[in-house]
């Protein structure tokens, strides 16, 4: 799904990113985890093609970058990011938005046929949306929008689903919601795989099997969640003394000093 080898990415004097070589396999959903300024935005930027590498080789869905056009390899990656929701038109209405997604636009400019319009509403019905049809955007609440986004962005089918910390600005209800759809997603075998980028331990949800630990720029360590995820390596990773507790499957993080 993602190749990343020996990826840097520098801006004047200073590595946003560097020497990342990393491999996401089909089947495995991962977490991008790491503190602010660590390079999770650089990262995401350059596996969509936003971003070019200063040096190192990227290959997404197959596609090695500067061999295929990656307006059409964006077609294949579906993004959730506050950034998209706040471009977005307050006016118009929850199943538009949704729609939008088809054809990754910042507002509904398409006629859609029927086909999709089904499919829009096939998704809203199967997250338990319905009864956001007709409602307009600057009407939801915050959860809600976010369920709206990761519609939206599933509505093209893509085989790379990216949230890019989609429970960012949520009340803890909202939080709570919002997760339970995504470990819903994970589960569901018509979901693609997942990449989900966050800050936060406790949004780790179980469907999420490897973790990729970014700090200062550089890869602190990869690999099954169960071998990242505990006391010892937080501790290292970030320099302060953590306990790890457990409920229903899930990891919640304490700093002890």
């Amino acid at each position: 799904m993602i190749s990343l080898e020996n990826v840097s990415c520098r801006r004047e004097d200073k590595y946003l990113l560097q020497n990342i070589t990393w491999d996401m396999n089909a089947g495995e959903n991962w977490v991008l985890f790491g503190l602010n300024g660590s390079g999770k935005t650089t990262l995401l930027n350059i596996i969509c093609g936003y971003l070019w590498p200063t040096t190192g080789k990227v290959t997404v869905l197959g596609k090695v970058f500067g061999t295929y056009p990656l307006y059409e390899l964006r077609k294949r990656i579906g993004f959730v990011s506050s950034a998209i929701d706040k471009r977005l038109p307050d006016y118009d209405y929850a199943e538009n938005i949704v729609l939008s997604g088809k054809y990754a636009s910042i507002g509904l400019y398409e006629n859609p046929d029927d086909a999709d319009i089904d499919y829009a509403l096939t998704l809203m019905e199967r997250f338990h949306c319905s009864k956001l049809i007709h409602r307009t955007f600057e009407t939801l609440s915050q959860g809600e929008k976010q369920k709206v986004m990761i519609m939206r962005a599933l509505m093209a089918k893509p085989d790379l689903l990216i949230l890019d910390e989609p429970c960012i600005g949520l009340d803890v209800l909202a939080r709570e919601q919002v997760l339970e759809l995504i470990n819903a997603l994970g589960n569901d075998l018509e979901t693609p795989t997942l990449l989900y980028v966050t800050h936060h331990i406790e949004e780790i949800m179980p469907v999420f099997s490897h973790a990729l630990l970014l700090r200062n720029g550089q890869l602190y360590s990869k690999g099954p969640i169960e071998s990242l995820i505990n006391e010892q390596t937080l501790t290292d990773f970030l320099q302060r003394n953590v306990k790890i507790d457990e409920l229903n499957q899930r990891k919640y993080l304490k700093i002890l000093d």
